[in-house]
């Protein structure tokens, strides 16, 4: 009796160990998208989303399409991390660190022209133009672009802002040999403003908050499409090897992203204090002060859906790349965006 009973537990233990490798089997299968995990009454996809840069205001739409359930409905687990600027994220893609990642869709476009970054494809316009923008204090007096000449303007190292400069500054009627553009780590852009080591900068038109209060000055906002209206601002990508094998999930991701997004705008104080919530070193009156001023800008025109993005106006931006040197010819609107994913209508 004794031995049948041992045989029995043996029995028993054996069938647990091979239906706990059958689930863990299943649950660890992987393809580009990533791994599937158990989510109580279904399987969720598991994926990563890198931010533009770090956890700010215009990124706090992702934190809010998780909390608000949109990509748990559409079958997703995001894993949320925080970006570093364009070249990282492109990196983190091309890896497959990441399934989809926001970054500023112009300077991704001269990656992919420049031939350093092309196993990527936009799916979603975050920002329908460009918010690259000169900013300065109104002490300064600079009130137009051509107020620069002689002037000190500080850029991100390396960044679309300081790529764009000479093209801004050519159709706005400015020399741009008549400027010195001081390069920095974009996280130091405002104290140089606010200490007046330069007379101006060159960055991202959602910092206005926080200039004005590190300088504790009115400042004074130049966006850059007023002269380049057709370069885009924020996009979402997505790897070129999940588009190809798994696009229902592209497109489960996309739209619940632009569920987040649409929440975000009409909901700017929930989006912030959600996103300070995951993320406690979000400041939460940055954050909306950063939803409220980009909210005019996400919008597409002509009632078109939300993220979407405009055959003509992705070529005619190539073009203005190509026109001022920042890109060689050959680059073309498909090999930058998938235009399935958000139709016009």
């Amino acid at each position: 009796m004794f031995r049948r009973s041992r045989v029995l537990a043996a029995t028993t233990l054996l069938a647990t160990v091979l239906v706990t490798a059958s689930a863990c089997s299943k649950d660890d299968s992987s393809s580009d998208g990533g791994s599937t995990v158990s989510a109580g009454s279904g399987d969720l996809k598991k994926v990563t989303y890198v931010t533009a840069f770090g956890a700010v205001g215009r990124d706090s739409f992702v934190w809010v399409a998780k909390e608000k359930g949109f990509f748990k409905d559409a079958g997703i687990d995001v894993d949320i991390q925080k970006g570093t600027g364009n070249v990282q994220n492109l990196t983190l893609i091309k890896s497959g660190g990441a399934q989809f990642a926001a970054l500023d869709f112009t300077g991704a476009e001269i990656q992919a022209g420049l031939g350093k970054f092309t196993n990527w494809r936009a799916v979603a316009a975050v920002h329908q133009q460009t918010l690259v923008s000169i900013m300065t204090t109104a002490d300064t007096k600079i009130t137009k672009p051509t107020d620069l000449a002689g002037k000190t303007v500080g850029t991100g190292t390396g960044s679309v802002s300081e790529l764009l400069f000479p093209a801004y500054a050519k159709q706005a009627g400015l020399d741009p040999k008549s400027v010195k553009l001081q390069g920095a780590q974009a996280t130091a852009l405002n104290g140089l403003m606010a200490q007046r080591k330069v007379d101006a900068l060159s960055t991202f038109l959602l910092s206005k908050k926080a200039l004005e209060t590190a300088s504790k000055k009115e400042v004074t906002v130049m966006p850059y499409s007023e002269y380049l209206s057709d370069l885009f601002g924020n996009a979402i990508i997505a790897r070129e090897e999940l588009i190809a094998s798994d696009k229902d999930l592209v497109k489960k991701f996309t739209d619940a992203a632009m569920k987040g997004l649409q929440y975000a705008v009409d909901h700017p104080d929930e989006a912030a204090s959600i996103m300070n919530k995951a993320e406690p070193t979000a400041a939460i009156p940055a954050a909306v002060g950063e939803i409220n001023a980009m909210k005019p800008y996400v919008a597409p025109p002509n009632g078109a859906p939300l993220g979407h993005l405009d055959q003509e106006r992705v070529a005619r931006s190539i073009a203005v790349l190509q026109g001022n040197g920042l890109i060689p010819a050959g680059l073309t609107p498909d090999k930058v965006v998938d235009f399935s994913f958000i139709p016009a209508s």
